[in-house]
């Protein structure tokens, strides 16, 4: 199944997050779409992008190893997160179009039981989908990200390649 989500703009405080009719996190689907949105905030404000994935993680905080681990795969490359949204190209250094759509989607596989679930997005510069891995509260049903798993290299950017 896939699902598409449309966002008119990326927010920029944890309470724009929370206003976000996904923010329910009803569904694996909807935590996957808004830590990719709140990815894309990484690149202009690292402690809100955190605050939002902090809320998307649940009753955990993001570890120092998580931490250490977005620094790793963003630092220099911050354009990673917008390259799974609509209209984001090798070509236009991963600029996506507007507003935000982002696809997520899951397989045969994805649900091992009942209380995790691994669903993929695409990026614009990668040949295969890229995990993001999450857990659900029974007591509240709702869907927590447990792993970003999407983020290791993707093609660089036409402007930032020196053999474009």
């Amino acid at each position: 199944m896939k699902q598409t989500f449309t966002f008119n703009a990326i927010p920029a405080t944890l309470d724009e997050f929370k206003a976000l009719h996904e923010a329910a996190l009803q569904s694996p689907f909807q935590t996957v779409a808004l830590t990719l949105l709140a990815l894309c905030r990484y690149r202009d404000d690292r402690d809100a992008a955190l605050a939002m994935l902090d809320f998307l993680k649940g009753p955990e905080a993001v570890s120092p190893y998580e931490k250490q681990f977005l620094r790793d795969r963003l630092e220099g490359k911050e354009y990673k997160p917008f390259s799974f949204f609509a209209g984001a190209a090798v070509e236009n250094d991963y600029t996506p179009a507007v507003p935000l759509t982002i696809t997520v989607e899951d397989n045969p596989y994805s649900y091992p039981d009942d209380k995790y679930a691994t669903l993929y997005v695409r990026s614009a510069g990668a040949d295969s989908e890229r995990p993001v891995k999450l857990r659900k509260k029974p007591s509240t049903g709702e869907w927590f990200l447990n792993e970003i798993q999407c983020l290791s290299d993707i093609r660089t950017p036409k402007s930032a390649d020196p053999w474009a």
